[in-house]
């Protein structure tokens, strides 16, 4: 028999072992997800690399597709070594996740990548330095319990990295802040100290700023395909499609992720709270509670922004967050509500059969 793989280096701890020990006297077995395919998925377990499918069990109980297995969960499979299949029976509770709305007009919550210990929020120096932007990231990443942090690339197509770092750090203060050249592998090694102890690392940005660039010189080989970057356009054609999990040569592990196209808040109040510190300490000092902050006098927001003291952009950008998560949780309130009118519907339909059939 093969030699059995240490889970430790998967991100395994006493966190998941404690939720495991129920399945662990059943004979089942755990494994962390590396790739989420559509009918399958690539596990990293004591066993090694395995495929594996949704059991019948896994599939047909869940109504909710985010409690499904994700990039990142823990899973408990049954292990059919003479088949070389195994079955993904349930996913262990999650310590973390990154998640965001899907896309388009639902109200649904989409896993980016679960059990993430930071997320390295990148944005390039060129074109794509977007301080929106990354405040949208951000708000996501505290609001999810992951620690941010931001990397600066394409160092070698700019020409006044100093004065762009300067920005960043006074924007995002307490933020750790690094300048990254992938192409030449600078800054790297700066890097590593963020998965010592099996740390797991989701990496995030807009296509084009260099994610699997940066990956491939962490790997130091072309685990991800990254088309050359167009000089004449300053940017990258980035070409990752799917999430993956993947070992970092030292210990840790990266997931990568597709270009984010659409960044809308899921919920996202706490992680505002804490990116918008200093703008909800002022609006604690407005002389009315209900102050919208527009003319109304006694305004210490407006006060801050006539004073130089506060942008008014950043303002806005707050204003704009805020008013985004509001209306997702309201509308998040009103699908529960009719969720839970079709729940006591049925109820009663059921309760009317039964009545029906003890009358016959």
């Amino acid at each position: 028999m093969n030699k059995k793989h240490d889970l430790k280096q998967y991100g395994w701890n006493d966190f998941f072992e404690a939720y495991f020990a129920e399945y662990a006297t059943k004979g089942l077995h755990a494994a962390r997800v590396a790739v989420e395919h559509r009918n399958y998925y690539e596990l990293y377990s004591e066993f090694g690399e395995l495929t594996a499918e949704k059991s019948g069990k896994l599939f047909y109980s869940t109504d909710d597709s985010n409690l499904l297995p994700a990039v990142g969960d823990w899973v408990v499979f049954k292990h059919m070594p003479d088949e070389n299949k195994a079955f993904i029976t349930d996913v262990l509770p999650r310590k973390t996740k990154f998640s965001r709305k899907k896309a388009g007009s639902t109200t649904e919550e989409q896993i980016v990548a679960a059990n993430v210990d930071t997320v390295f929020i990148i944005s390039s120096l060129n074109q794509d330095l977007n301080m929106r932007r990354m405040e949208r990231y951000m708000a996501l990443a505290w609001d999810n319990n992951v620690k941010p942090v931001v990397l600066l690339s394409k160092a070698d197509l700019c020409e006044d990295v100093f004065a762009k770092l300067v920005e960043v750090q006074q924007r995002f203060q307490g933020v750790d802040v690094h300048i990254v050249s992938a192409l030449q592998k600078a800054g790297i090694d700066e890097l590593l100290k963020y998965f010592e102890g099996n740390q797991t690392i989701a990496v995030i940005g807009s296509s084009g700023v260099g994610k699997s660039t940066l990956i491939n010189s962490m790997l130091d080989w072309e685990k991800m395909n990254v088309s050359e970057i167009g000089l004449y356009k300053d940017k990258g054609r980035h070409t990752t499609t799917h999430r993956e999990l993947t070992l970092v040569p030292g210990g840790g592990l990266i997931i990568d992720t597709p270009g984010m196209r659409e960044i809308q808040m899921w919920e996202g109040a706490e992680g505002l709270s804490e990116l918008f510190e200093d703008i909800e300490k002022l609006v604690v000092e407005c002389k009315f509670s209900d102050c919208k902050h527009e003319s109304e006098p006694g305004c210490a927001v407006k006060g801050a922004i006539e004073k130089g003291e506060l942008d008014e952009g950043r303002f806005r950008s707050y204003k704009k967050l805020l008013s985004e998560v509001s209306y997702f949780e309201r509308k998040q309130d009103k699908k529960a509500q009719l969720e839970e009118k079709k729940k006591w519907k049925k109820i009663s339909q059921l309760g009317k059969q039964i009545s029906n059939e003890k009358r016959k």
